[in-house]
């Protein structure tokens, strides 16, 4: 890194293995957090540095607990504010409310938007994401916002799989996903979309599969897995649609029911998630749970933000390895 201004990098405290990660690709130590918890429950985070003037980086996720994550992670970036931080680029893996984008009826709030306003307000100057649910939450920011695409990563394992894919969205919203993955992969990989419709609260109709599958390695593609019932059903139906071997991937894997449906599910073969949730726990109990790392991705980003170079000439070069 050619650039001499003093940059600081810390990890929160559900994000300290993939900033240690970073840390030691970026080549900048994780400097402490110090953190104290109040017998009311307040906290009080703050560096163990001085960062006046500083280019402060923090990796963080605003997973479950999302609400005490998104606090700790507001007043830790009040704290470099008030310290004199020159910059401040926070790095969220996981953007919690990033499904909360809109107003699909009357009187509900639009939270993604203000979370977004709550970063700002509490000083981040800079927001690097990855696969924001959707992309027009960057619109929702009034700083800079690199929303970094999971597919990236996840297309490389596939490829190291060495099968002959066929790329499944589970939804008509899902398809733009699909195609990006796909075409990460091979030119000459298809993609299949499962066409169905809501009929009432939790109830989905399936109208057909758009595209063929029979005989074939699918990959059923989403950003997100949260309970993991639609993905699942979606599992189904490609292999009753005739799949060899159905393997689902994500960048985001929140598992708020647990691992144990896709475990022990006889339509699954394999989960491939990325780490913006820490979810080594999981990886040391079940088989069919595989993570790949976003530190190589990340951390060139940061280094570009360093030197002020192109991200999208990350972008290349990862395209290049493919």
């Amino acid at each position: 890194m050619s650039n001499t201004e003093r940059n600081v990098l810390f990890g929160m405290e559900n994000s300290l293995n993939l900033a240690q990660k970073i840390s030691e690709r970026v080549k900048l130590p994780l400097t402490p957090i110090k953190k104290e918890v109040f017998a009311d429950g307040e906290i009080l985070l703050s560096s163990t540095e001085t960062v006046r003037n500083s280019n402060v980086f923090i990796v963080a996720s605003t997973h479950t607990p999302v609400n005490d994550n998104i606090m700790e992670l507001l007043i830790f970036i009040d704290s470099l504010k008030r310290a004199s931080a020159k910059e401040i680029t926070v790095i969220l893996s996981y953007y919690g409310y990033a499904r909360q984008d809109r107003k699909a009826k009357g009187r509900q709030p639009i939270a993604a938007k203000l979370v977004a306003n709550l970063l700002e307000t509490a000083g981040a100057t800079k927001i690097i994401a990855v696969d924001l649910h959707n992309p027009s939450i960057q619109g929702f920011f009034n700083i800079p916002l690199d929303d970094l695409r999971g597919q990236y990563v996840l297309a490389r394992r596939l490829r190291e799989k060495h099968k002959d894919f066929t790329v499944v969205s589970p939804d008509h919203g899902g398809a733009v996903r699909a195609r990006i993955l796909s075409e990460l992969i091979s030119d000459s990989v298809k993609i299949a979309i499962i066409d169905k419709r809501r009929v009432g609260t939790n109830q989905i109709e399936v109208l057909g599969m758009i595209g063929t599958i029979d005989s074939e390695h699918a990959v059923l593609v989403d950003d997100i897995i949260d309970t993991g019932g639609t993905i699942l059903n979606a599992a189904k139906i490609v292999k009753e649609h005739g799949a060899k071997t159905v393997t689902i991937v994500a960048t985001h894997g929140i598992f708020s029911k647990g691992f144990e449906a896709f475990e022990q599910s006889e339509y699954v073969d394999k989960v491939i998630i990325s780490d913006s949730i820490d979810r080594t726990q999981l990886l040391e109990k079940y088989t069919k749970l595989e993570v790949v790392s976003l530190c190589d991705f990340i951390s060139q980003v940061i280094i570009a933000t360093i030197n002020r170079s192109s991200v999208s000439d990350i972008y290349k070069g990862f395209r290049n390895d493919l």
